[in-house]
């Protein structure tokens, strides 16, 4: 079992240890030490990053995982000159290892405040690379519940409280009245205490006193097979994600013309000014098709009309073969190659012929998909070149009644 410096120090970023042997992972190389101060992943916190330093080589550490005997594996690029027994020098990414003890500490505050506030537990927590979540138990969570949890966490923050570390048994951790205690027993428990706020089990790393966490900002919630999810980060991340949201905010109030507190109105007007010009523009495009049926069906002595169109798109195909097929008894064989080429075949009721089964055979031969009913069908074909003697094809075929 390798002994876990970072139980005693989360603080602790270089160290020394000596190779207890190499083992493979998959197809990589893991190494194994007596000590070690690189936190594995582990109760929903990440692994640290760093270097170990062996004879002026530096090794890049990518993962670190523990076993269930407690040995943990440092995952590394290379490790030719290591083996059983050589002295090396750790060095753990401080920023990383940082950033992870802001968040694992903002949790335990986030997950009191719940609590304590609105007796939701959390019943699970992940950290991600750009935020962090905690799964709280709990049928619904309202905007005031969260803004409220919110507000406890940051003052708590505020208030610099002190986290210390203590190790009890699990008998001696019943009568704590610890928030969780982990489900696995242990002979000895790893307790993290926010002075007269939160006690809980855990093996994180985790900051010396609340201050150090920086602030919480809670994102978003969504609800989740176990109830529901918050969004949250913590710290430096707080403040670059303050950063981005003002920037992207910032930029959009600008295309708008407006302050960003302005922005949710604006976009709202743009909103329906969209959907008032989507309907002038669907009216306008029924109203071309019209006339578009009306000059076609005046211009032809057949009762089948084929028509590619280099400069229309597939919805206003489809509205013209509708329109074809009920203001006369015939065929529409229409197609598109305008941005997503497309075919729509239509006929009007009553006749004999079935379009699906026709686009279904035009586009064997064009390659592609599509079908449809007896009346109406629609593909994308995959050969433009050969659609218009396609088109063609079937329409004599039509017209001599094979």
């Amino acid at each position: 079992m390798t002994e876990h410096l970072y139980y005693d120090d989360s603080f602790l970023y270089e160290f020394d240890a000596r190779v207890v042997e190499l083992v493979a992972v998959d197809s990589r190389t893991a190494v194994v030490l007596d000590r070690t101060a690189f936190y594995p992943t582990s109760g929903g916190q990440v692994f640290d990053t760093g270097v170990i330093v062996s004879g002026g080589e530096k090794i890049r550490i990518d993962e670190v995982v523990e076993k269930d005997d407690g040995t943990v594996l440092h995952v590394v690029e290379g490790a030719a000159h290591l083996e059983r027994g050589v002295a090396v020098y750790g060095q753990v990414d401080v920023e990383r290892r940082r950033d992870h003890m802001q968040q694992h500490s903002g949790q335990h505050v986030l997950s009191a405040a719940f609590v304590r506030l609105f007796n939701m537990p959390t019943v699970s927590f992940h950290m991600g690379a750009d935020s962090c979540s905690i799964d709280l138990d709990t049928k619904s969570v309202t905007s005031a519940q969260v803004e409220a949890a919110e507000a406890l966490a940051n003052d708590v923050i505020l208030q610099d409280r002190p986290v210390g570390i203590r190790f009890v048994t699990q008998e001696e951790a019943q009568g704590l009245g610890l928030r969780k205690i982990p489900p696995v027993e242990r002979d000895r428990l790893r307790l993290i205490e926010i002075q007269e706020f939160d006690l809980t089990a855990c093996g994180g790393t985790h900051v010396a006193s609340t201050g150090q966490i920086g602030c919480v900002l809670l994102r978003k919630t969504e609800k989740v097979k176990q109830g529901w999810r918050v969004e949250f980060v913590c710290g430096k991340r707080a403040v670059a994600t303050a950063r981005r949201d003002y920037a992207t905010l910032t930029e959009g109030a600008g295309l708008c013309s407006s302050h960003i507190w302005d922005l949710p109105q604006q976009i709202r007007k743009l909103q329906e000014e969209a959907r008032s010009l989507r309907k002038a523009n669907e009216q306008t495009l029924q109203e071309v098709a019209e006339l578009y049926a009306e000059r076609m069906l005046a211009g032809s002595e057949s009762r089948i009309i084929t028509k590619v169109f280099a400069d229309r798109d597939l919805t206003f195909i489809k509205l013209l073969a509708q329109r074809l097929t009920r203001q006369s008894s015939g065929v529409a064989l229409l197609a598109s190659t305008s941005g997503q080429p497309a075919l729509v075949f239509a006929q009007s009721a009553g006749q004999p012929n079935d379009m699906g089964a026709l686009m279904k055979d035009a586009l064997a031969r064009l390659g592609g998909r599509g079908g449809g009913s007896k009346d109406m069908a629609q593909g994308g074909p995959a050969k433009v070149g050969e659609i218009e003697a396609e088109l063609n094809a079937i329409a004599a075929r039509l017209r001599s009644g094979a």
